[in-house]
């Protein structure tokens, strides 16, 4: 008696799953459609693009650098978006008696239906029509885009199948909350790139292109297009490294397949030595002081170590504060005052203090018994992050001041920098006390529904209000530098700086701490609601 096949089985699966997904809620069913819709309309648009740079004499690289864009995000996709999908978790079928190789081809076909594939092939389509000139180019196009695509899903399968333990516990769901940082971080990035493409033109893409057009799914493109230049050899060859790419990610995806389903899972089971370091780790504790400011420091960066959503929040402000003055630098069009975006950034991490702690504010609101504590907590929340922020922000300043080599500006910046951050820790520590919100642990969302306005008050108005504290500081440094007198004081601007900025955090830790202490039963309302 033959085996029924399971790739139909598992397609319909597939179909199922999205039918029902969609029948759950309304509001689901308008969120999907208008999703696809946004992406079928602009995958159109890239095929339309892409189309329209068919014989321009830079469409190779445009078109090697978007495939080998598109396989990057294929193979990060499973790691910031793991609920996306039902059929990545193979576990859900360990129980059934089905051979690994067969369930390979089966789940293979089964990513093919989705919005993820028709974009896809929509890119690969164009990319193709935009190198291939000639009969024999189109048909060995029309197998370039059957090998890329298949090495697109089956890269994404891969690593999901091997991360598969991690993506389905609390702490891999977890992981999805870098995806702000990936998106925060790729836009300027893109950013930067396109004012350099903007300037130089699109032959800046032809040495990357060149190596891209090596590596799969990139390769198979390379591939059409050297089948266009005459060049058969080489485009078997880069038409090869793509198939066999393909059939070393079957091979691996099919072997941890094989381990996932046959292996007990002992992921989620630390060793006893493992735990027993962790009770004794005492190291952090023993560089700080003693009494409730360094118990109140330790919890405060151990949130940033462990909590997924601190931990991406400072990720990203680091990443984004690093970012901006530096490249700005590395072209040219920056200014050395860009290195007050990293005091920016990391002072924003002051607002909504409480908010971070969740539910769990409860314990902290019981100790608080009096203004002085409440003083003591917020000062020493705000000395965590001053232990990380200032030296981040005297480096970024030291740097972009040497990448633009213009140091006599040093001291203005730092001192700039300085009371930016001594101004966003006194705005942060009062808006904390008087317009605290919920961060929800999990999805996606940094807000509680309902306390959206909160966060816009909090946030903006205390960056609006950061802004005009520092007015004088600004006003002195605007004043020396039209000065004709004014070079033999900008060293002044560094002490008087960081000394307004010091004042400034002092003033507002002192104004917040009795509006915390008697705030307390609506903060903790308002940052346990969700």
């Amino acid at each position: 008696m033959s085996t029924p096949a399971i790739t139909p089985v598992l397609v319909r699966l597939k179909l199922s799953l999205l039918r029902n997904g969609l029948r759950q809620s309304g509001g689901r069913k308008a969120a999907y459609i208008t999703s696809a819709v946004c992406a079928l309309l602009f995958a159109a648009l890239q095929l339309i693009g892409l189309i329209a740079l068919r014989g321009h004499a830079h469409a190779e690289s445009v078109a090697v650098l978007a495939v080998a864009v598109l396989g990057l995000g294929w193979a990060v996709m499973p790691l910031f978006f793991p609920s996306g999908d039902e059929t990545l978790d193979p576990t859900r079928l360990v129980m059934l008696p089905l051979r690994p190789r067969p369930l390979v081809r089966a789940l293979l076909a089964a990513s093919l239906v989705g919005i993820g594939p028709v974009f896809t092939l929509c890119l690969l389509v164009g990319s193709v029509v935009a190198v291939a000139r000639g009969g024999a180019a189109f048909a060995v196009g029309a197998v370039a885009v059957v090998l890329a695509l298949l090495v697109c899903v089956a890269f994404a399968r891969a690593v999901a199948v091997a991360n598969v333990r991690l993506l389905t516990s609390r702490k891999g769901r977890d992981l999805a909350v870098l995806s702000g940082l990936v998106i925060a971080i790729g836009a300027q990035i893109v950013n930067f790139g396109a004012q350099r493409l903007g300037t130089s033109g699109l032959g800046e893409l032809d040495p990357a292109a060149e190596v891209l057009g090596w590596v799969p799914p990139a390769s198979a493109i390379g591939a059409v297009h050297a089948v266009s230049e005459g060049s058969y050899g080489l485009a078997l060859a880069r038409l090869a490294l793509t198939a066999g790419a393909l059939v070393a990610l079957l091979a691996f995806w099919s072997r941890h397949l094989t381990r996932l389903m046959t292996a007990p899972d002992g992921s989620t089971l630390p060793s006893a030595e493992s735990a027993a370091r962790e009770r004794s780790s005492t190291g952090l504790g023993r560089l700080l002081p003693a009494g409730r400011a360094g118990t109140v420091m330790e919890r405060s960066l151990r949130y940033v170590w462990r909590d997924p959503k601190t931990k991406a929040a400072w990720v990203t402000s680091l990443a984004i504060g690093l970012i901006v003055p530096v490249f700005n630098a590395w072209q040219g069009t920056g200014s050395v005052y860009f290195a007050c975006f990293a005091a920016g950034m990391l002072g924003i991490l002051m607002y909504n203090q409480f908010g971070q702690d969740t539910s769990a504010f409860w314990m902290v609101a019981m100790t608080i018994s009096s203004t002085r504590d409440a003083y003591v907590e917020l000062r020493a929340r705000a000395y965590a992050l001053l232990l990380i922020t200032l030296p981040y922000a005297t480096l970024v300043t030291v740097l972009t001041t040497a990448m633009l080599g213009d140091w006599r500006r040093l001291p203005e910046a730092l001192g700039l920098s300085f009371a930016l951050l001594g101004a966003m820790l006194a705005t942060g520590a009062w808006t904390s006390a008087r317009f605290p919100y919920s961060i929800p642990q999990e999805g996606y969302k940094n807000v509680a529904p309902g306390q959206t306005g909160l966060a816009w008050i909090s946030i903006f108005g205390g960056m609006m209000a950061a802004a005009l504290l520092c007015a004088p500081v600004i006003a002195l440094t605007i004043w020396l530098n039209v000065s004709a007198d004014g070079d033999d004081w900008r060293s002044l601007l560094l002490p008087a700086g960081t000394a307004y900025g010091a004042a400034l955090a002092a003033a507002g830790l002192k104004l917040a701490a009795p509006r915390t202490a008697r705030r307390l039963p609506e903060i903790l309302a308002a940052v346990s609601k969700g």
